[in-house]
């Protein structure tokens, strides 16, 4: 029957082979001489086998423990490596992480990145999943590893990173009315006066000019939503329909060339961007490093 020792007992045991002294292994261990003679006596017993002899002034080990002591030796190294400060290599990391995102997140912060970090950490892989409303309960069960958000969040229960602030620009074809070289800011009455291409934000099919404008937009014309941002510019040019996005949005669309902009209503503010994660992977050094990595995407030369 193999004997059932604690780990505590089975250190003790380790020091002890490695010092054959229950002095020296009192002092290693930071306990009693008389606690570790306890120990020895248990473990004698329980192994049926004296371990450590005397001979002369010291001890020396029986051929039992000649074959643990290599074993246990490995066996402290392994145990200990556990608790040890992971030292990070992004070149050697072979991780999928999942970040919640709109299409504007994968084009202001992820596609920025991405070539930087397949050149580091090749083994990183990203997948991207539709943002929706109930961010904190995805991060924190583990559903997502990051999320990518303009949308209001409580900073009390989730870690946060900001990653740039925005302006808004109106943005229609090149016939439109609204369509101008002027560099003032479009006047709310004339931004409501017009057909709008509202961009829903979320499963919650959140529009942020209708939240930002509160009371103001009760008169403003929803003539089509679309939960993509890129989809904007081809729908903008089949119709007669103004839209706003932020202005980190305008050199991603394909068709850029074919229409016109104009800053949006002050009314609108700034966008404030973030990426958000759990306590859970806090401390994650791979998910620290992709952080670090998706921040210095997005600056900007020169600010």
């Amino acid at each position: 029957m193999v004997p059932s020792l604690s780990p505590n007992l089975l250190l003790v045991l380790a020091m002890l082979l490695k010092t054959k002294s229950v002095s020296g292994t009192a002092v290693v261990l930071g306990l009693s001489q008389p606690s570790i003679s306890r120990s020895l006596a248990r473990l004698r017993e329980a192994l049926g086998d004296p371990l450590l002899v005397r001979s002369g002034a010291g001890m020396i080990r029986t051929h039992r423990g000649d074959e643990l002591v290599g074993k246990l030796a490995d066996w402290v190294a392994a145990t200990s490596s556990l608790l040890t400060e992971r030292t990070f290599d992004p070149a050697g990391v072979e991780r999928r992480f999942r970040i919640a995102s709109t299409d504007f997140g994968v084009m202001s912060v992820l596609l920025p990145a991405l070539a930087a970090l397949r050149e580091a950490a090749p083994g990183i892989a990203i997948d991207i999943l539709p943002l929706n409303h109930a961010t904190h309960r995805s991060l924190a069960e583990g559903d997502i590893d990051f999320a990518v958000s303009g949308l209001e969040h409580d900073p009390s229960q989730l870690h946060r990173l900001h990653l740039f602030s925005d302006s808004f620009v109106c943005v229609t074809g090149p016939a439109h009315p609204l369509a101008s070289a002027s560099e003032e800011p479009l006047p709310v009455g004339e931004f409501l006066a017009y057909p709008h291409l509202g961009i829903t934000v979320s499963d919650a099919g959140l529009d942020r000019v209708a939240t930002l404008l509160g009371t103001e937009a009760g008169g403003r014309r929803v003539a089509a939503s679309v939960p993509y941002f890129a989809l904007a510019p081809d729908l903008l040019l089949a119709g007669d329909l103004v839209t706003v996005v932020p202005s980190r949005a305008m050199p991603r669309f394909a068709r850029l060339g074919e229409l016109a902009t104009r800053p949006a209503p002050e009314a609108l503010g700034k966008l404030e961007y973030w990426l958000l994660w759990h306590e859970r992977s806090h401390r994650d050094p791979a998910s620290a490093w992709l952080r670090d990595r998706l921040l210095e995407a997005c600056r900007v030369p020169g600010e």
